[in-house]
């Protein structure tokens, strides 16, 4: 089945007295593609603005935004209305055999494709997500589908999720030492073990939809807010979905907005203002990602 949503995601900047506001850019709009088919998108500010949409390196949809006036309060209002089919898992997809075991062999094209997703992007200074990676593998237990489910058991076992208000991403060996961490953290230190292992790893933020508001039984952590979690690329099965927070790797919960080789390149609002540094008082988000309906999906036969 397919699911017809609706996300809306609410961003609020308060300060103590006007201020003016430099450019603003965001990554809200759901990726395009197999897993998603959007209907109608909006974007409201409570600041006259100036609206434009471009893409990335990466393909990633940005708004940018440019604000005219000088406010105490800075509200962006997003809504976006699709068809979302869900993603498979690797289940549905008869793997190359050069994918069946670690390292997986990609061949010389794929490469000079990969290569931004396959060289480690963060320091190890003391080896501890390097002697990490290794128990993955350790006695000959190189077949992929089993590596990628003790990672992903891993996290659910072993590691504790922490809400965190402060802005950016852990670096993967704090998360390993701490044992805790964000769904940022968490994909993090899973895309960093995963290239020291010889896979393509890119990392994703998007949304999450949590089916427990509509009724279900079994809740998410980490909705309500952007969600992050990373896509593996495998010969003959391509990029598949992987949320660590979650332990999930399949279904309709993903939702990806954007794609990078660190979490860097995927905030998903970021922008200046100017005026004195006591005027902040601070932000709100309240994200939702809601179900209207459903219906046959004509992909299925």
């Amino acid at each position: 089945m397919a699911m017809l949503g609706e996300i809306s995601h609410t961003t609020t900047y308060r300060y103590a007295a006007p201020v003016t506001f430099g450019t603003h850019r965001a990554m809200f709009l759901p990726r395009r593609g197999a897993s998603a088919r959007l209907l109608s998108w909006s974007v409201k500010t409570s600041v006259p603005s100036t609206i434009r949409w471009v893409t990335d390196p990466r393909t990633n949809a940005i708004t940018v935004m440019d604000f005219s006036e000088r406010s105490s309060e800075l509200k962006i209002a997003f809504k976006v209305r699709g068809v979302y089919f869900g993603v498979k898992g690797i289940e549905a997809f008869p793997l190359e055999s050069r994918a069946d075991e670690v390292p997986v062999q990609y061949t010389p094209d794929e490469w000079t494709d990969l290569a931004g997703y396959l060289r480690p992007h963060a320091d190890d200074p003391d080896g501890s997500v390097s002697t990490w990676t290794k128990s993955f593998v350790a006695g000959d237990q190189d077949r992929t589908t089993d590596v990628l489910q003790r990672l992903l058991g891993s996290f659910r076992d072993s590691f504790r999720y922490c809400a965190r208000d402060a802005e950016g991403t852990q670096s993967p060996g704090d998360t390993l030492r701490t044992r805790s961490g964000t769904c940022r953290d968490f994909a993090w230190l899973m895309i960093e073990t995963l290239r020291r292992l010889g896979f393509a790893a890119r990392f994703v933020s998007g949304y999450l939809y949590d089916a427990t508001v509509d009724g279900g039984a079994v809740g998410m952590t980490g909705s309500g807010a952007t969600h992050a979690w990373l896509q593996v690329f495998l010969p003959g099965a391509g990029w598949l979905d992987y949320d660590p927070t979650n332990s999930i790797s399949a279904g309709f919960d993903l939702i990806p907005v954007a794609i990078a080789r660190y979490p860097g390149q995927a905030i998903p609002l970021a922008g200046s203002w100017f005026g004195d540094a006591k005027d902040y008082l601070g932000m709100s988000i309240d994200v939702a990602v809601r179900k209207i309906g459903e219906f046959r999906d004509p992909s299925e036969g």
